[in-house]
């Protein structure tokens, strides 16, 4: 299959039309909340914050507790997730391929470099999903861990998105609105490091998405050559030279080609 060549760009990916189910967005939407919670909810506090009506709310939360989706304290009446999702979550986990193929590469990544290594999802347009990690053997520790999900326009990987997801810039410049960086950046200046990192095959966010933190990544692309996953890599600001960098890059990117060849997508 071809090599992570960014030259020609994406092919154009035809849309699908989807039937709103609106029970199932709004179950959707309530886990994903209270995924998101620090604490457990009220009916209505989730009805308020979904938009939604408190009864309704409440027959889907009893739904969901039906199927341990969902726990509900019998004395407070607060909801949050329960154990039900956690064989779901494992199944996802161990029966996806990229899970399978990426986590040799990152060991050897993060054994090399010393870096925490990161296998990423990028499928869904709004959102990038973290599959698997190698942690690195430096005091240096990124809050991150499998299952954590991210704006997907956000950091390094954001930028290969936005290079190689097929959006328009008008698209892009509405999304990017929303996306929240701890040194912030302007529209244009971004759109300059999204086609940068089109033409060097892979980006770099030093510091801008997390202060002090140096966020590199490569694509791995399918056989249309779209973006589907990414590899990532995160160390303090300034631990390695542009040399070394640089050398880092070559291997993330020969990495990402292997794990491509082993995965039928």
């Amino acid at each position: 299959m071809p090599k992570n060549s960014l030259n020609d760009g994406p092919l154009p990916q035809r849309g699908v039309r989807i039937r709103a189910v609106p029970a199932v967005t709004r179950a959707v939407a309530i886990l994903r909340l209270l995924g998101r919670s620090q604490r457990p909810m009220g009916v209505n506090a989730i009805a308020q914050t979904l938009d939604m009506v408190p009864s309704t709310c409440l027959h889907i939360l009893r739904a969901l507790v039906h199927e341990r989706l969902v726990s509900v304290d019998g004395q407070t009446k607060l909801y949050g997730l329960d154990v039900g999702l956690l064989p779901l979550a494992r199944s996802v986990v161990q029966g996806n391929n990229f899970v399978s193929a990426v986590q040799a590469s990152l060991d050897r990544i993060a054994d090399t470099w010393n870096v925490t290594a990161i296998g990423v999802d990028v499928a869904d347009a709004e959102h990038m999903v973290v599959l698997a990690l190698s942690k690195s053997q430096q005091p240096f520790r990124l809050y991150v861990d499998v299952g954590s999900r991210f704006p997907s326009l956000v950091s390094a990987t954001g930028r290969l998105v936005a290079a190689l997801g097929g959006q328009d810039w008008d698209t892009l410049a509405l999304r990017f609105a929303g996306v929240r960086w701890q040194r912030p950046v302007n529209f244009e200046t971004w759109k300059q490091e999204v086609l940068l990192a089109r033409e060097r095959g892979y980006s770099l966010d030093d510091g801008v998405y997390i202060n002090g933190v140096t966020i590199v990544a490569v694509p791995v692309l399918n056989h249309r050559r779209q973006i589907t996953h990414t590899i990532v890599t995160a160390h303090m600001q300034n631990r390695l030279t542009k040399t070394e960098l640089a050398s880092l890059v070559n291997f993330m990117q020969a990495e990402a080609s292997l794990v491509a060849d082993r995965i039928l997508i």
